[in-house]
């Protein structure tokens, strides 16, 4: 299958970005890995697949439960990096809406915030499903919306220097697109052909500071940063200005930044 203009454009923003997102915004995403192993009933010997793996975080805490990871990821440089975190985890480069798996190769199939970066979210399940054993478990993340306080963070500051999104950053196709409600994204796993669904949020404070939160998108880690390198420095250099002084409903009384976040956490069975 095909990848759509927003998959090309995603490939293209995550390329090289293994570092600068390993620095800013890889802690973050990691806080959903013990949920979703629950949620998948990641086990001793089970056979589990991570998409999107990144850096390897939920490969590694699915190893650390026994189980026999395969990890893909669509950037060669998250792939030599989770390959690295992870030795005992077979770590490929591969990437939705196609794997190279054959049918109900695994026991269980985790995605901690896959669907937000892949073009069509229900044939992405689909896929899922297809290489999950009939009965394992399949389970995903993704950001909530609206979005949580500290999430907003970098967003109102783009906002308040008055840049809009650029039109080479596409956004996904009104056909693709899904509401990011625990009843939209259980839905959509339904329409995917799994059972026994079931979404919930996870909230949690992201401590961290002001110069970490603030290089993932210098860097150009994920759309916030595309956005952002996209502009003249000038431009930059003032959204940076309205980031530090909104930092300042965040900045608890040891200076770290306290950002409130939601996600939702997703589960089916094949």
């Amino acid at each position: 299958m095909t990848q759509t203009v927003f998959d090309q454009s995603e490939r293209r923003a995550w390329a090289g970005q293994a570092d600068a997102y390993a620095a800013s915004f890889a802690k973050l995403c990691a806080y959903a890995a013990p949920g979703l192993l629950r949620a998948a009933g990641v086990r001793e010997g089970a056979r589990v697949l991570d998409v999107g793996t990144g850096t390897g975080t939920v490969a590694a805490a699915a190893s650390e439960r026994g189980a026999k990871v395969t990890a893909v990821d669509a950037e060669p440089d998250m792939v030599a990096r989770a390959a690295q975190a992870v030795p005992e985890a077979d770590v490929r480069l591969a990437s939705l809406p196609r794997l190279p798996f054959a049918d109900d190769e695994f026991d269980a199939v985790i995605g901690n915030f896959v669907l937000n970066h892949v073009g069509r979210p229900r044939t992405a399940l689909e896929e899922l499903r297809r290489v999950t054993r009939p009965g394992g478990h399949i389970a995903v993340t993704i950001w909530a919306v609206p979005p949580a306080a500290g999430q907003a963070l970098l967003g109102r500051a783009v906002q308040a220097a008055g840049v809009a999104r650029p039109a080479h950053l596409p956004a996904l196709a009104p056909e693709d697109d899904f509401p990011r409600t625990e009843q939209g994204l259980a839905a959509l796993l339904g329409e995917a052909g799994l059972m026994n669904t079931a979404c919930d949020t996870l909230v949690w404070d992201h401590r961290t500071t002001r110069e970490e939160w603030w290089s993932g998108p210098a860097a150009g880690v994920a759309t916030i940063g595309q956005i952002v390198t996209s502009q003249a420095q000038a431009v930059i250099a003032e959204i940076k200005g309205h980031f530090h002084l909104l930092c300042a409903e965040f900045t608890g009384p040891d200076g770290a930044l306290v950002l409130p976040h939601a996600a939702l956490i997703a589960h089916g069975q094949a």
